[in-house]
């Protein structure tokens, strides 16, 4: 992660950016995020592991995991006391929290930077 004169510790005068690894179901989390702002997303009371079902390249396992790594790397905000208005959640069942989610600010730059380079799913 980061150069190879500093190895990320900031040595080398902080100009070194940390490299992230995104598996195709971050990647095209991050991509749609980049487009809509926010993503409806649920939770069951007596567990941690969010749920989209908006999304439908990947199951929403698939998309589960992806968005705890991507809150776990700092590019997605995970907000269950903010759930998107105007959205019938009845698809998640009853037994779930509501909520959102929304790139953080580094995520925001890692969608400038997927654009820009492009990427291989």
């Amino acid at each position: 992660m980061g150069c190879e004169n500093c190895g990320g510790c900031g040595s080398c005068g902080g100009g070194c950016r940390r490299e992230i690894v995104l598996t195709p179901p971050e990647a095209a989390l991050l991509l749609r995020l980049g487009e809509v702002a926010f993503l409806p997303v649920a939770r069951r009371n007596n567990s941690g592991t969010p749920v989209c079902l908006e999304e439908a390249d990947y199951s929403s396992a698939e998309y589960g995991e992806a968005l705890a790594w991507l809150e776990l790397k700092g590019l997605v905000s995970l907000d269950y006391d903010l759930p998107l208005s105007n959205f019938d959640y009845a698809a998640y069942g009853e037994n779930f929290l509501h909520g959102s989610a929304a790139l953080t600010a580094a995520g925001q730059e890692a969608v400038e930077i997927l654009e820009l380079q492009g990427i291989e799913m």
